[in-house]
């Protein structure tokens, strides 16, 4: 399948606004260069085996947001639109607007091969290890391993709001529990609720490469049967209240969903969200107190927040 790469060359500032100009044009991927965390990580006790020197080079100062489209009729428009959006941006107070827009066509298999080299197992919380599909890793007998081939949805397991989401349910799963995951890119969050002990657990997205990718990381760790991927927008497609609802999307979103999410959630359930860049942490937690929810807790890692709630 071909896809066309927008490249967004801009700033960390920026990063947030050009995410979200991407997802509101309904972007199939992200990937973030950033020189700064190719060094940190360089730096820390992580084993790389292979790190791109080409990221290391580049001849600019900030960062690249690569979004990833799949051909379609109103493509030429919708890049017309992230140009007007990004390069036009009134956001930047020198008046470049958010940063300069270029494309590229890319294969979806040229895509995955690419970023393979970088992604290792991870463990995350007490039990749960991230498992690349095409790694060796071998277990020991408490740990519980995700097997995970994101391909072009997002969801590895190595990005702050995905390890923050996987540690809060690690925490509140239950055997028997129902759980919602509004927003399931690659399946990730889902398929660790299953093999925490949920009995039932829906995932939703709107797109269709997440739909699939969903789908065939739930049948590659055999959870399968216990997973129901279904294709719609947040909770429109979801019925009944859940024991957990966890949503892995941007601040805006969240905010937008909580004034029904007691028409989805159970009397003592709990509300998993993350994605909300610290800036927006007070805007989210007021949104979840006006509509009677208590903040259980609020987790930050780097520049992400994850808060955890219940209704009161």
């Amino acid at each position: 399948m071909k896809w066309i790469e927008v490249q967004i060359k801009t700033t960390t500032e920026a990063e947030e606004i050009v995410e979200n100009i991407m997802y509101e044009l309904g972007v199939g991927g992200l990937a973030i260069e950033d020189p700064k965390d190719i060094l940190a990580f360089q730096e820390s006790e992580e084993d790389w085996d292979f790190i791109d020197p080409s990221i290391l080079n580049q001849d600019y100062e900030g960062i690249i947001i690569k979004g990833y489209f799949p051909e379609s009729e109103d493509l030429i428009d919708k890049i017309e639109l992230i140009r007007d959006s990004i390069e036009k941006n009134p956001h930047n107070d020198l008046d470049k607007g958010l940063g300069e827009v270029t494309t590229s066509e890319v294969y979806e298999k040229d895509w995955a091969e690419a970023w393979k080299k970088y992604y290792k197992p991870k463990r995350i919380g007490e039990k749960i290890v991230i498992k690349p599909t095409w790694e060796e890793y071998e277990k020991t007998d408490d740990q519980i391993i995700i097997e995970l081939d994101p391909g072009m949805a997002f969801g590895t397991g190595t990005h702050e709001t995905t390890i923050m989401c996987i540690e809060a349910l690690e925490k509140y799963v239950k055997e028997g529990y129902i759980v919602y995951d509004i927003g399931c890119g690659s399946g990730i969050l889902g398929i660790a609720a299953a093999k925490l002990g949920a009995k039932k657990v829906i995932g939703v997205d709107s797109d269709e490469v997440c739909i699939r990718v969903s789908n065939e990381n739930a049948q590659l760790n055999k959870v399968n049967d216990k997973i129901e991927i279904r294709k719609g927008n947040l909770l429109d497609v979801v019925h009944g209240k859940a024991d957990i609802i966890v949503s892995n999307i941007i601040a805006e979103i969240i905010i937008d969903m909580v004034d029904s999410l007691k028409d989805y959630l159970k009397e003592d359930g709990i509300f998993i969200a993350s994605g909300i860049i610290t800036d927006k942490v007070d805007m989210v937690k007021e949104a979840l107190n006006e509509n009677g929810f208590k903040i259980i807790d609020i987790v930050i890692m780097k520049d992400w927040a994850c808060i955890i709630s219940t209704i009161e």
